[in-house]
């Protein structure tokens, strides 16, 4: 068994005011002694006078350091008399006592008050300072902007890129009823480049592990990580056209985690509102890669000294009864971009993928999926291949 004293707001008030008198009465008893001559203390042969060296010591800087409040009640108390300069003959020691400790605990609740607001607005502007630090460093981080009049080569893989049409040597491989026709394919279009909106339908689609790019996958290569999956190459497209001096809006929410399916309506969701939150803005690319189910799988172009993972657009259509004004103005983007990239990174993109699917591309002129590499390539051919989309990107908005 286990004895337990409960000590009430009423018994600390008590003792509060106990040990005030207390040092009330010390005061004046200090003060009578104090008051009198001289009084001098033989200790082995030394005379003290100890008058002049008792009577130096302050007893209320004592009191203001070991009692706390009593320094702040004196600040309060500017306007009232000083209860240490009063006549001592004149004071009440209740009245005093129970004065000062009413002052004393308004006092202490006022400076934790400001200690605490003084706390909280040095956290927050060392968040800022951090923030502002983090976005300088990012500003000032250098960005190997890609080349040109590199030599560049397909290097074999064993899925064949099969096509149906071709325009000036971009190839469509049409999964429509639609007649493409070479007016269809024309890339007569002009967006506005503004804003360029970078979203993941499917986010936790990954890659195969690589040194540096360390990660344990789930799945059809999947993770949640958003360092290790399509979210991470997002951030490197988004750092390109950066340093291009483009307006980026990079969102990176779940939309296949933690449920596949429903994952496009999730995204309509998100970019329905980004949209609204940046009117007037055309070009919006949803960053996937590639889910073919065969894992040794990795289509990638050697341009320079290094490789790159090879890109495919997919566009779709309005074949599969979902309304879709935009449609033809998409895929007239694609066949732009990739002409401009076929001429400057020959092989960077695969064959066009025209579906009868929506893919919510209707909510943009410029909207397209960019499906980057497949399982088998690496991040760092995935990040390579930003690199110089963002440079044809550069030529084709201009």
């Amino acid at each position: 068994m286990v004895n337990l004293t409960v000590i009430t707001k009423k018994d600390i008030k008590k003792y509060l005011v106990r040990l005030v008198i207390i040092c009330v009465l010390l005061l004046i008893i200090t003060k009578y002694f104090f008051s009198s001559k001289k009084e001098n203390v033989q200790i082995e042969g030394f005379n003290l006078n100890l008058s002049n060296y008792l009577g130096n010591i302050n007893l209320k800087e004592c009191l203001e350091g070991t009692i706390p409040g009593i320094k702040e009640y004196k600040k309060l108390a500017n306007d009232e008399e000083d209860i240490y300069e009063s006549d001592i003959k004149s004071i009440e020691p209740l009245k005093v006592a129970m004065d000062m400790q009413t002052k004393m605990f308004t006092s202490l609740a006022l400076k934790n008050s400001e200690d605490n607001t003084a706390n909280l607005e040095g956290e927050t502007l060392a968040q800022e300072n951090n923030q502002q630090g983090n976005e300088t460093s990012e500003s000032a981080e250098k960005v190997e902007q890609a080349q040109v009049g590199l030599s560049t080569e397909v290097v074999p893989n064993n899925v064949p890129d099969k096509y149906t049409n071709q325009y000036h040597g971009v190839q469509i491989k049409n999964s429509t009823e639609y007649n493409l026709t070479e007016e269809m394919l024309t890339p007569d279009v002009t967006v506005n480049n503004s804003n360029v909106i970078i979203f993941h339908t499917h986010t936790c689609e990954s890659y195969t592990s690589s040194p540096g790019f360390e990660y344990t996958p789930t799945g059809n290569y999947r993770t949640t990580d958003l360092n290790f999956n399509v979210v991470r190459v997002g951030t490197e497209l988004e750092k390109q056209l950066k340093s291009y001096n483009y307006n980026v809006i990079h969102d990176v929410t779940y939309h296949d985690y933690p449920a596949y399916n429903g994952s496009y309506d999730r995204s309509l969701t998100t970019v329905s509102n980004l949209l609204a939150q940046n009117p007037n803005t055309d070009v919006v690319f949803d960053i996937h890669r590639d889910a073919i189910g065969d894992y040794s799988y990795a289509p990638k172009v050697k341009i320079g000294d290094e490789y790159a993972a090879q890109l495919m657009f997919v566009i779709g259509t309005d074949g599969g009864g979902l309304e879709h004004p935009n449609w033809l103005q998409n895929l007239k983007f694609a066949v732009k971009i990739q002409e401009k990239a076929n001429e400057l990174y020959p092989g960077l993109f695969k064959s066009i993928v025209l579906r009868n699917t929506r893919y919510n591309q209707h909510l943009a002129k410029g909207a397209s999926i960019i499906e980057v590499g497949s399982t088998g390539n690496t991040m760092d051919e995935c990040l390579n291949s930003m690199k110089y989309l963002a440079k044809v990107l550069s030529e084709v908005l201009n």
